[in-house]
């Protein structure tokens, strides 16, 4: 018989004490179901807020990383880092799980998957739903990932660096919302300002597609190089999307129009689905920005 599969949940906090005692219960109160629940671990990233004494109260029932403020790339490299079980669900300390996360996603261990996602209930800051039906997800609190694995992928500033284990074949999905994804004013991301969080996500995608192209002289058990070289075009033609549109949405419709080529031939030499690239260009020549300011609190 085959060992169920011990899970790290990891929680990773700045400043979100309001928000930490709904995580760190959603943990402790998952539905038994074929895995472990290895540990349960608090990064509070320099937090100067009531974060501290929310963890001293489930003292014994949580292991507390404290230290100053290094960013939110270092707290999710060190998730992985830190943690000692066989796969980690990383959590942001203003979401929380489903009772019924764990217990499915453990059904969706085995074969050859080393990246699970699943889709999210958006809600705001108090809780309530902001969105009529579940939305996709691919977000840090919406992954659980094979830890041998992820240490390839290590030093990750975002969590769309996991996202190359689903590109190489290793992936699955979950069709159900596990997580609730909250959205505030005082999220990470800033939404409000054009262009902002776009350029993030492109320099993110470059910074991985680099670290793919400079594994390919030591390729990891899970990918090829020559697999490794398509996923890094992959990253590079979403990087290119990201910028068109940040670019749309500071009105610089020329600049936009100028990535048009380069993001073609990424997506052909990625072998990849041509639609992201014409919703692009249509962009481009409707001059129209895929994504709304009102909209991307849902989309990111």
């Amino acid at each position: 018989m085959s060992t169920p599969p011990r899970i790290s949940c990891v929680i990773l906090c700045h400043n979100y004490g309001r928000y930490l005692e709904q995580a760190i219960v959603s943990c402790l109160e998952q539905e038994p179901g074929d895995f472990v629940l290895h540990e349960i671990i608090v990064i509070d990233d320099g937090s100067t807020d009531e974060t501290k004494e929310v963890c001293q109260r489930h003292e014994g029932e949580i292991k507390v990383i404290r230290r100053n403020r290094q960013g939110f790339g270092r707290s999710l490299t060190d998730a992985f880092l830190l943690s000692s079980g066989d796969w980690v669900a990383p959590l942001d300390a203003d979401d929380w799980f489903h009772p019924s996360k764990l217990r499915t996603c453990a059904e969706a261990m085995k074969g050859e998957a080393l990246f699970i996602e699943h889709w999210e209930d958006v809600v705001d800051s108090d809780g309530s739903p902001m969105l009529r039906e579940p939305h996709p997800g691919g977000n840090t609190s919406t992954l659980l990932v094979h830890r041998d694995a992820a240490l390839n992928l290590l030093p990750a500033s975002n969590e769309i660096f996991f996202h190359a284990l689903r590109e190489a074949g290793r992936g699955a999905a979950i069709p159900n919302p596990l997580t609730f994804y909250r959205v505030h004013p005082r999220s990470m991301t800033d939404r409000s300002t054009p262009g902002v969080s776009q350029d993030y996500r492109a320099d993110v995608c470059i910074a991985l597609s680099d670290h793919l192209r400079a594994m390919c002289a030591i390729p990891p058990a899970w990918a090829s190089a020559r697999q490794l070289r398509r996923i890094s075009r992959h990253f590079r033609a979403l990087a290119s999307g990201h910028k068109v549109e940040s670019a749309m949405q500071r009105r610089e419709r020329l600049s936009a129009i100028l990535l048009i080529p380069g993001m073609l031939n990424d997506t052909l030499r990625a072998h990849g689905p041509i639609a992201p690239w014409l919703k692009s260009l249509s962009s481009t020549i409707t001059g129209r920005p895929l994504v709304r300011l009102s909209d991307q609190g849902a989309a990111d």
